[in-house]
């Protein structure tokens, strides 16, 4: 998943899923393997992974929670990071 196009529609892989860890007050991205301890944004993003959302909306969703920032390359250099652990699919 090295070409991440603004109208592909990213979701986690099989057998991966995004949690709010309570007794350590932070996100994780658990996987067979392990776990991935994510940043409040990178939770954002990856929470509206859903195979809906292309990377544009998403993009656009977080530009407005986070007061106008340009977050496009942001939000598609963690898809491509994450997408190479092969822990999300792109659908075009």
């Amino acid at each position: 998943m090295s070409n991440m196009k603004n109208h592909s529609r990213p979701h986690l892989a099989q057998g991966v899923r995004l949690q709010w860890d309570e007794l350590r007050q932070q996100h994780l991205l658990l996987m067979p393997e392990g776990a991935l301890i994510l940043n409040s944004t990178a939770a954002a993003v990856l929470a509206l992974c859903d195979g809906k959302h292309t990377v544009g909306a998403i993009a656009q969703r977080l530009k407005t929670q986070y007061r106008g920032e340009t977050l496009e390359d942001d939000v598609r250099r963690l898809l491509i990071r994450i997408g190479k652990r092969g822990l999300l699919v792109e659908r075009d």
